[in-house]
C-alpha cells in the first residue's frame, strides 16, 4: 500500500501539515495570543518611555495645533474653513494606512524567531500589527473630537455613517497590504523600500494638505479619465469620506461644502471600496498561505 493510500485510510482521517493552521479564521479563533502580540508591540514601541502611551496623545496634540494656529494665523479664513481640522481628518486616515504598511510590511520578518519555533497560524503577525495601528487611531479621534467642539461640529446621520466607512476602508485594504506585503518582504527584501517610496506618494495622492476642490475643478469638466482614477484610490475615498464625517458638519455652509468639496456618490463609491477591499482580503490571504510554508526557511 501506498504512502498517500495508507495516510486516507488513517482512522484519525488525512494527514495535514502541522506548519498551516486556520489562516485568518485561526488567528481571531486564538485571541488570546493575538492579545499577547499586540502587548508585546506596544510594549516595544514605548519602552523606556518616561510618559509611555501619553505620546500617543501628545503628537496628535501637537499637530493639531501647529495647524489650528499657525494655517490659521498664515493662511487665514480664506483659504479653507476650517482648514485644521480638514487636514486633521484626511491625516488620521492617512497616518494609519502608513503605519500599516510600515509595521504591516515587517511584521513576519521581525518576528522570525517566532515563525521558525513556535506553530501558530502567521497571518497572527500582520493583523496584530494593524491592531497596534488601529490602537492609536484613538487617541487621533479623542483631538479630532475636541477640535470638532471648538469649531461648532454639528453631525448628522449621514456623517456617522461616513466615519463608519472611513474606517471600514482603511481597515480591509490595511489588512490586505499588511498580509500581501508582510509575505513578499520575506523573499524581497527591497519592499521596506518600495514602501517608503509610496509613503511620499500617499501624502500627496490624496486631498488631505490640499482640498478635493481643486482637483474637480481642475479635471471633473477636462478630463474625466484623471478625475476618476483620482478618485479609484481607497484612501482617497476614505480621507473624504472622513471630511464627510468631521469637517463638513463644523463649516457655516456644509452644503456648499458638499457640493463643492466632496465628488458625486460618495457613499456609493465607499461601498464599492469596502467591497473590493474583502476581495482584496481574501486574495492577499491566498498569496500568504501559498507562500508560508517557504517563511522558516527564508526568514
Amino acid at each position: 500500500m501506498s504512502t498517500s493510500v495508507a495516510a486516507d485510510s488513517h482512522p484519525l482521517g488525512p494527514l495535514q501539515n502541522p506548519g498551516r493552521v486556520g489562516g485568518l479564521t485561526d488567528v481571531f479563533r486564538r485571541r488570546y495570543l493575538l492579545k499577547l502580540l499586540v502587548r508585546k508591540e506596544l510594549r516595544v514601541r514605548y519602552q523606556g518611555s518616561v510618559i509611555g502611551f501619553a505620546w500617543s496623545y501628545v503628537k496628535p496634540a501637537v499637530r493639531f495645533l501647529m495647524y489650528y494656529f499657525i494655517i490659521g494665523l498664515i493662511l487665514g479664513p480664506r483659504s479653507l474653513e476650517n482648514r485644521a481640522l480638514h487636514i486633521f481628518a484626511g491625516m488620521i486616515m492617512v497616518s494609519f494606512f502608513t503605519n500599516a504598511l510600515t509595521a504591516g510590511t515587517k511584521s513576519v520578518v521581525k518576528n522570525k524567531s517566532l515563525v521558525r519555533k513556535i506553530n501558530l497560524p502567521r497571518e497572527m503577525f500582520p493583523v496584530a500589527s494593524i491592531m497596534v495601528s488601529a490602537y492609536h487611531m484613538v487617541p487621533m479621534y479623542v483631538i479630532m473630537l475636541f477640535g470638532c467642539l471648538l469649531t461648532g461640529w454639528q453631525p448628522d446621520f449621514g456623517a456617522f455613517v461616513a466615519g463608519v466607512m472611513a474606517l471600514a476602508v482603511v481597515l480591509t485594504w490595511g489588512l490586505g497590504v499588511a498580509l500581501l506585503l508582510s509575505a513578499l518582504n520575506v523573499f524581497f527584501r527591497d519592499m521596506s523600500n518600495i514602501v517608503d517610496v509610496v509613503q511620499t506618494v500617499i501624502t500627496w495622492t490624496v486631498p488631505m494638505i490640499y482640498p478635493f476642490g481643486i482637483i474637480a475643478d481642475r479635471f471633473r469638466e477636462t478630463n474625466q479619465v484623471i478625475y476618476e482614477l483620482y478618485l479609484s484610490s481607497p484612501l482617497c475615498i476614505a480621507v473624504l469620506l472622513n471630511d464627510r464625517a468631521f469637517w463638513v458638519p463644523s463649516v457655516e455652509r456644509p452644503q456648499v461644502a458638499l457640493s463643492e468639496e466632496l465628488p458625486a456618490y460618495l457613499f456609493q463609491r465607499g461601498l464599492l471600496m469596502i467591497v473590493l477591499g474583502l476581495v482584496f482580503v481574501w486574495i492577499a490571504q491566498a498569496v500568504f498561505a501559498r507562500l508560508e510554508s517557504r517563511f522558516a526557511e527564508k526568514v
